[in-house]
């Protein structure tokens, strides 16, 4: 489990790694390009912040980020996507710039959120590209509603506690990273001063077990790509293995040369994982 004592420490001290090595660094995501719409849409008790990219006819993509981060965190993916393809981006409750009511962390309680966004922009289906926190949304929708997904390319997600790497709770640039979206918090969030609870609410849900585990997800029935990089600081190889044989007609992408933050280290290679997958 997370010990939330030791990220808070990071908030404070870590800087990112300066290294030859992609998988040791963590660049800043560029500006985000000019969206077609953005705003906030009411769903659920809550006020969640969304942009739409590029004016493509078909099944749009939906972005949706890991935790602690927001949307922005996808500007160079979402600047490659959208020259073909209709492009959604949000913030996950009480991330970046939308605003939580209260309610105790859940990736339930997270998909219901992204599918009342979709009923809200009257979407009924998406490719979901899910990273880390984002994946494990994607997990669930997967199991709840899976007739709102044409496909999920589900990058560093896990889907019971022993998946996690216990050595991240120590590791330099997953610290730096919390320091980071702590910057971006302040600057973006409703609640400004409000990171450290944020924090803690975010953790505790890390910590908590996954209903339904690998059980759940052997009734999949949409198309996955499992997406795990080569040096994952947070999550073990053998679980994302696992994940690739449990959901029926998946397979397992294994991204060189990057980590956890795979979208940031090499970004021309995400976007392309991404697009191939997409053209299956």
């Amino acid at each position: 489990m997370f010990k939330i004592l030791t990220l808070m420490s990071f908030v404070l001290s870590a800087g990112a790694a300066c290294a030859d090595d992609k998988w040791l660094t963590l660049p800043p995501a560029p500006s985000m390009p000019e969206a077609v719409k953005s705003g906030t849409a009411q769903v659920n008790g809550i006020d969640m912040y969304y942009a739409l990219y590029g004016a493509a006819e078909g099944t749009p993509v939906l972005m949706i980020h890991g935790g602690l981060a927001h949307g922005d965190i996808w500007a160079d993916q979402v600047a490659d996507l959208a020259t073909d393809h209709r492009v959604i981006v949000a913030d996950t409750r009480g991330h970046g710039r939308s605003s939580n009511d209260g309610s105790a962390y859940s990736y339930d309680l997270l998909a219901q959120d992204y599918l009342a966004l979709l009923d809200t922009l009257g979407v009924d289906k998406v490719h979901l590209v899910g990273w880390s926190d984002g994946a494990n949304i994607g997990y669930a929708i997967s199991t709840s509603a899976p007739d709102r997904l044409a496909s999920h390319f589900a990058h560093a997600g896990n889907v019971t506690l022993d998946g996690i790497d216990p050595t991240v709770e120590s590791n330099e640039l997953f610290g730096a990273y919390v320091g980071m979206m702590a910057a971006d918090y302040a600057a973006m969030s409703p609640t400004p001063d409000g990171f450290d609870a944020f924090l803690a609410d975010v953790v505790e849900m890390w910590g908590t077990e996954k209903p339904g585990g690998f059980e759940a997800l052997a009734d999949v029935s949409v198309p996955t790509l499992v997406v795990q990089s080569a040096h994952d600081e947070a999550i073990l190889s053998d679980h994302a293995q696992k994940i690739a044989d449990t959901i029926p007609g998946a397979t397992l992408l294994t991204l060189q040369d990057v980590s956890h933050f795979a979208n940031l280290q090499d970004p021309e290679a995400y976007s392309s994982a991404i697009r191939d997958f997409l053209s299956q």
